[in-house]
């Protein structure tokens, strides 16, 4: 990597930390639980307003969009990160500091990392002369990456620019994180609904809540596929009315996940036979999408090309060898698509999706700094 873009980028991140952690803080305190990041998109883009970046807007899915370089037709290249955190709510989300440490719900996943592209993007919007060579730059806050929000707000910017985008970048998790391989996942809720009745008197009768049990650990007793990851997760159950009543109704959230979309194709098969196998002229079984992300297609060209750009801007730059991870980010999406993606950690700490998240505060100039790197490091396309 060119040590001269290292110098820059260096010294822009620390020129600018101390404004990047007013920034953290004051987003930080915004809730944006999944599908309800409206207060922290008006934020995000009022700054870009304030900023000098009056083409910023917020679009269907509550990403915020703002165009560098872009006259319609440009090939693009895309720097993202997500707005919204896993927690629902919708109070002001509590922050304190501590030995340089900041703590707050989704204070790391994925504040920082978004802080970050912001104070980068400005720095490109008003020095045009650091654009990539011949391609069109989006900045995007998006919407819907944790959980059940299904990457909507990435679907979302792919159904509006498609392959326009070319490469695609987003900043999640923590230093020095490059991850490639995507990993897609099947969410469902399955529901078993009986007659129920007195806990006693009616003893015998099938109960919902027992029934969904015996299926789960049935699906969990499903023969996995070897030699490609594979999970199985029921992530939230949920029926009955009191301890004596047998309950008439029960539900669970079911998720299983691979890296093959081939995979997740067959343990559909298989779950979808499991499922109907439970139901009896007394017990009524069902299952409901409620989700749905796709693994990487096959081998993508440039990919490769990609990530060994980005495992160099994080060498030089974080000062360590690259941690290569497999996981589900916004890149989910290109890389289904078969454009190349990779997503980097940009910020150091842990505890993420707990309430006593917290990230290094120092550790903020390390990842603009490698935002700014990728950003400037860019080649002309083929």
């Amino acid at each position: 990597m060119n040590p001269e873009t290292i110098a820059y980028a260096r010294a822009f991140a620390h020129e600018n930390h101390a404004e990047a952690l007013d920034l953290l803080r004051t987003l930080a305190r915004i809730p944006a639980p999944s599908h309800h990041e409206e207060r922290r998109a008006a934020a995000i883009v009022q700054w870009m307003h304030d900023n000098g970046m009056e083409q910023a807007y917020v679009d269907e899915a509550t990403n915020v969009i703002c165009p560098l370089g872009d006259d319609g037709t440009t090939d693009l290249v895309a720097f993202a990160a997500h707005t919204d955190v896993v927690f629902p709510d919708t109070d002001e989300l509590p922050l304190h500091e501590k030995d340089g440490l900041l703590f707050a719900p989704g204070v790391g996943d994925d504040t920082a990392n978004l802080v970050a592209l912001l104070m980068s993007a400005r720095r490109l919007a008003h020095n045009p002369q650091l654009m990539p060579a011949g391609l069109g730059v989006l900045v995007v806050a998006n919407s819907c990456e944790e959980g059940l929000g299904n990457l909507k707000g990435t679907k979302q910017l792919f159904a509006s620019f498609g392959r326009r985008i070319r490469r695609f970048y987003s900043f999640d998790l923590y230093l020095p994180g490059v991850i490639a391989e995507a990993v897609g996942s099947h969410r469902w809720k399955i529901e078993v609904r009986t007659q129920g009745g007195h806990s006693f008197s009616d003893f015998g009768r099938p109960n919902a809540i027992e029934r969904l049990c015996a299926l789960l650990q049935a699906l969990y007793a499903l023969p996995l596929p070897r030699g490609v990851p594979c999970t199985v997760n029921v992530g939230r159950i949920e029926g009955g009315t009191t301890v004596n009543a047998i309950a008439a109704q029960a539900s669970a959230l079911f998720e299983y996940r691979s890296t093959s979309d081939d995979v997740l194709q067959s343990l559909k098969r298989l779950v979808e036979d499991t499922v109907r196998g439970f139901a009896t002229e007394d017990v009524e079984v069902s299952m409901e999408s409620v989700g749905a992300r796709p693994a990487s297609a096959g081998k993508i060209e440039g990919l490769e090309a990609v990530t060994e750009l980005s495992r160099e801007v994080m060498r030089a730059i974080a000062g360590e060898e690259p941690i290569g991870e497999v996981a589900s980010t916004d890149a989910n999406i290109p890389l289904s698509l078969g454009i190349p993606a990779n997503t980097l950690g940009a910020v150091r700490g842990a505890l993420l999706h707990t309430r006593d998240e917290w990230v290094d505060g120092a550790s903020v100039e390390d990842g603009m700094a490698v935002v700014m790197g990728i950003m400037l490091a860019q080649p002309e396309l083929d």
